[in-house]
């Protein structure tokens, strides 16, 4: 799962750094919540990879449910605001009376539609992290 949660991460925060990022507040959020997972998720692999988990005195099934927990709830809210920025398609943006340009053009609808279903996936992803590190915790 955790191979998974990186790869498709990555994807979402490759795919959102691709387009011209037309409503910053939302895509913003998104890029925030891509890139801060996915170092986190870095440094607690690192943290059981070179054994600092056992120096330090810390229900580590517990973290490991509140890290999963918390990271599926913004990770779902950054899918949710990517499926609003792509729901947006159609709405013009107008810049002055004569021209008139669509919120996203066909290429970035496209980008953020992928964005969107690997938002899904990893949101999914952490959910299902979330449902076994609570079994650990609780068993």
């Amino acid at each position: 799962v955790f191979l998974s949660l990186q790869l498709f991460g990555t994807i979402v925060w490759i795919l959102v750094a691709a387009t011209r990022v037309p409503l910053p507040l939302l895509q913003g959020w998104v890029m925030f919540v891509a890139v801060t997972a996915w170092f986190l998720s870095i440094v607690f692999l690192c943290v059981f990879l070179f054994g600092y988990a056992n120096r330090i005195a810390v229900n580590w099934n517990q973290t490991d449910f509140l890290f999963h927990g918390a990271t599926f709830v913004f990770y779902f809210g950054a899918f949710l605001l990517q499926a609003a920025t792509t729901s947006l398609h159609h709405f013009p943006r107008k810049f002055n009376a004569t021209t008139h340009e669509k919120i996203l053009g066909d290429h970035e609808y496209n980008i953020s539609i992928a964005a969107s279903i690997f938002a899904f996936a990893t949101a999914v992803c952490y959910g299902c992290s979330t449902a076994l590190a609570l079994r650990r915790w609780r068993l």
